[in-house]
């Protein structure tokens, strides 16, 4: 089964670079930017990160919580935060079991090689649980601000 625009967001418990294992549930009340990128430290995925780190408080503003995910260990997540000081949760979806459940663990080919990974991708999941936008094979540029002015128009 495929997440669709509508439905309630498929739950999860992932493991965040603080250590403690986050239930997507526990954020009802709270609008949730969950957005899968392929890799820490990568170019598209720092510029994608910091991307969210200037405008967290933009987001905060719209009473919504970003959270990264990525089949990175934790302990590359916290280095990730580290360096670049990111202000918000990244999860570990090292199974890539959540990734699967949204649909973004997709085959990708990449200089004449095919691998299973992780296709970026944003969803906006609203106070209520359910999911009301996504992002699929997005582009960084300009992506964040989409992002922020989808809430702020459809949710604040």
């Amino acid at each position: 089964m495929t997440v669709e625009i509508g439905m309630e967001a498929p739950n999860f418990e992932l493991e965040a670079n603080n250590g403690e294992t986050i239930n997507l549930a526990n954020f009802r009340g709270t609008n949730v930017v969950l957005y899968f990128y392929p890799k820490d430290m990568t170019p598209g995925c720092t510029t994608e990160a910091c991307d969210f780190r200037d405008q967290i408080q933009q987001f905060t503003d719209v009473n919504a919580v970003v959270l990264g995910v990525s089949p990175d260990p934790v302990s590359s997540h916290q280095k990730f935060i580290d360096k670049y000081c990111l202000p918000f949760l990244l999860l570990a979806d090292i199974d890539h079991q959540v990734a699967e459940s949204y649909g973004v663990w997709k085959l990708k080919k990449n200089f004449g090689k095919e691998y299973m990974g992780i296709e970026r991708s944003t969803f906006i999941i609203d106070k209520e649980g359910r999911l009301v936008k996504e992002w699929r094979k997005v582009k960084v540029k300009g992506h964040v601000e989409e992002a922020l002015t989808y809430i702020r128009e459809n949710l604040s």
